[in-house]
């Protein structure tokens, strides 16, 4: 399905566990991507920020199939099943992310080269690298940053 048939709306405090699933499926498909947190801390975590009003969910026909986690003009996660990869549900929610926003940043893997480019292409533009210090997986990540009227 493309992302025509895609509703995207906030997410319910009951859609924690299952937007953990989907966070936890598109993580298991990258294999240099080191487990850290248990089910358990991620269920908790997110159903603690859709409490906050951060994530929006795209679902088909009712079923979750990705999520955008924003707070102010910071994106915390970007995640779609990986069934739903290249369908444009993703540029759907950071479409949606981008509403009434004058700007947008994120942090994002250095090894995640896939999402690097989804960035690129959706008018973010790297401004800074980092070790990997400042994150809990200890990995090197670029910071991305956009401004409205640059895409």
């Amino acid at each position: 399905m493309t992302a025509s048939g895609v509703d995207v709306a906030p997410a319910h405090v009951l859609d924690a566990g299952t937007v953990a699933d989907v966070m936890a499926q598109a993580n298991a498909a990258l294999d240099w991507l080191p487990r850290v947190h248990s089910a358990a801390e991620q269920i908790g975590t997110l159903g603690d920020m859709i409490d906050a009003g951060w994530v929006d969910v795209a679902r088909i026909d009712r079923q979750i199939v990705g999520f955008v986690a924003r707070r102010g003009s910071e994106i915390h996660g970007l995640y779609l099943l990986p069934s739903q990869q290249g369908s444009g549900i993703a540029r759907r929610l950071m479409d949606h992310a981008k509403t009434g926003r004058e700007d947008l940043g994120l942090w994002s893997f250095a090894a995640n080269t896939r999402a690097a480019r989804f960035y690129v292409k959706a008018g973010f533009a790297e401004v800074a690298r980092s070790d990997g210090a400042g994150n809990d997986f200890g990995l090197p990540d670029i910071r991305f940053e956009w401004q409205k009227g640059r895409d």
